[in-house]
């Protein structure tokens, strides 16, 4: 029995793990690389195997780094059933139509760029392809390393270099530009573009709207990854399961699903594999992304407190978020703040889970009194689809969320509050009687709706930017953050007068203190060697840095710790 380490090994993004039996071969997400050149090329590089060979595909959630290269799974061959949560899927319907939607209409508008510059275009496809090839050479270097190391049982070791920042690289969503022009990137609530590799072409200035961008623009080559057509054909796979419901998934493994709390559906994955040959029956735990314990709406992670193997995520490694009452009174006080000036309060946020856990915190501050009766706008006509999701989904909902639904009071929804579905909608919000709450996607200001407010709200003393989430290096949400006193618009330096804010406690991912305390359960009055406690507990999913900070403190729980390289295989004994 061995697992190939396909994704998130060393890098937060592309999660994607193979697990091989003696009679089964099952993937445990096919998630999107996202971030710079040598990240997002990987969705390039061809699968590591035949996707016809699958037997199944188990899904932890619906973000498009676990969910988003499921279309072009499927493109490939595959024809299997992928097994999620009802929640899970009726939300990654939502991310892979858009995805496939979106891909069609970056290359499309890139292809019409490159008619335009042959040259340059010609250079570009050069330079992806030679990137493309660099990472075949990786990841064949470990496939051939495992092969040759196989037979001796051992863990293999890593040839490739962990995917972090490199020279040159744009860090994720480093190429930004907010434009009213842009009509494409308005579109874009997920930030898919950027994400994906492509560069703002197709503006009326193109070389002005790329001045003062990093050197390297990302790579891109003119063919999506997938269409909707593809993304739309994936769906017709989706199997829906429910929480602790053991699943025969493949012939000798078992899949049982635990609520994650991350978002509305998302699971822990535990795959309970019956003996084979050389191998007793092993039980390994994925835990996918973890929710906080005690955030609003959804339950907290589950307690697991068995296990052979367990893969952890890594994401907040060596950071701590702020207590939630911390995060209440800042956002109160902004609140506050621009009631007094008859302001604007603008919070980017992401359409799905964290649009709807900040209008749940701003109806609990308005039932509670602490803050004035502001109009609240959502301009985010994804994050509008994905709270009717939520509403239909109560049964996901944690005891306190539940007990407000009992009261006739929905915790999701702010009393009066504006959701704009039309783009005349959206513009109309600007000459609306201040002041206003407005919450708009997507939350690092890389696409979406909130770059026509950015655009108008930027220079406006009376206005606040509210940032409630992780900010990717490089992006113009991040050099905001950093204090910059000028930011390029559509090409054009426009002074930032308006305050700039941010709240680290909206965040759906378990802190480093919560991770160590999920994990402890796996030990908890038990030794290393002891039934039950995990044999080893990879880490995934982080930045080396994140991964680099937690793993001493896994240790020194008792718990053996191996940090994969992307694409490393390990025998599991």
């Amino acid at each position: 029995m061995e697992i190939h380490f396909l994704g998130a090994a060393n890098t937060v993004t592309g999660s994607q793990f193979l697990l091989i039996t003696d009679r089964a071969r099952v993937l445990i997400d096919c998630g999107m690389f996202q971030g710079g050149p040598h990240e997002v090329v990987r969705n390039r590089v061809p699968f590591a195997y035949d996707p016809t060979s699958l037997d199944a595909v188990v899904l932890t959630h619906a973000h498009l780094d676990h969910c988003g290269l499921i279309p072009h799974l499927v493109a490939e061959g595959f024809n299997g059933p992928i097994y999620a949560t009802r929640g899970t899927i009726e939300l990654a319907t939502l991310v892979l139509l858009d995805s496939g939607k979106l891909q069609e209409e970056y290359a499309k508008r890139h292809s019409h760029w490159a008619a335009k510059n042959p040259d340059k275009a010609a250079r570009e496809d050069q330079r992806d392809e030679a990137e493309i090839e660099a990472q075949e050479q990786i990841a064949a270097q470990e496939e051939a390393a495992a092969a040759a190391l196989a037979s001796t049982g051992a863990p293999v070791a890593s040839i490739g270099a962990p995917v972090g920042l490199h020279a040159g690289d744009l860090t994720p969503d480093g190429h930004v530009i907010a434009s009213g022009v842009d009509e494409l990137a308005l579109h874009d609530e997920q930030g898919l573009g950027t994400r994906m590799g492509y560069p703002p072409v197709g503006h009326p200035d193109h070389d002005a709207a790329m001045a003062g961008s990093p050197a390297h623009p990302n790579l891109v080559l003119e063919e999506p990854v997938y269409d909707l057509a593809q993304a739309q054909t994936s769906l017709t796979h989706f199997h829906a399961t429910t929480y602790e419901t053991p699943l025969d998934v493949a012939p000798g493994i078992t899949a049982v699903f635990h609520d994650a709390g991350h978002i509305l559906g998302s699971s822990i994955v535990e795959l309970r594999i019956a003996a084979q040959k050389d191998v007793p029956a092993r039980t390994i735990i994925f835990s996918g992304d973890l929710g906080r314990t005690a955030a609003p709406i959804l339950r907290d992670p589950a307690i697991i407190s068995q296990a052979d193997y367990v893969l952890v995520e890594s994401t907040y490694g060596g950071r701590e978020h702020e207590p939630e009452e911390e995060s209440l009174t800042q956002l109160e006080q902004a609140v506050k703040d621009i009631e007094a000036t008859q302001g604007v309060l603008l919070i980017p946020s992401f359409a799905i889970g964290r649009t709807q856990e900040v209008v749940w915190a701003l109806r609990h501050l308005l039932d509670a009194g602490r803050i004035p009766d502001v109009q609240l706008f959502l301009d985010s006509p994804m994050a509008s689809k994905a709270s009717t999701i939520y509403r239909e989904h109560t049964d996901y909902y944690d005891a306190d969320t539940l007990a407000l639904l009992k009261k006739g009071e929905g915790p999701i929804d702010y009393p009066e509050a504006k959701e704009t579905p039309l783009a005349a909608q959206s513009e109309a919000i600007e000459r609306s009687k201040r002041p206003y709450v407005l919450v708009a996607s997507n939350g690092m200001l890389t696409g979406g709706r909130v770059l026509n407010h950015l655009r108008t709200l930027i220079g406006d003393p009376k206005a606040m930017i509210l940032f409630v989430g992780y900010q990717g290096e490089a992006t113009l949400g991040a050099r905001l953050q950093a204090g910059v006193k000028t930011a390029r618009v559509d090409g054009q330096e426009y002074p930032v007068r308006c305050a700039i804010r941010s709240i680290s406690g909206f965040s759906a991912h378990a802190d480093e203190s919560e991770l160590l305390a999920w994990l402890g359960n796996f030990i908890a009055g038990r030794k290393a060697g002891d039934p039950g406690v995990p044999r080893r507990v990879f880490i995934v999913h982080g930045d080396p840095d994140a991964q680099a900070a937690l793993e001493p403190k896994i240790q020194a729980l008792g718990l053996p710790t191996m940090a994969p390289h992307w694409h490393q295989t390990v025998v599991l004994d």
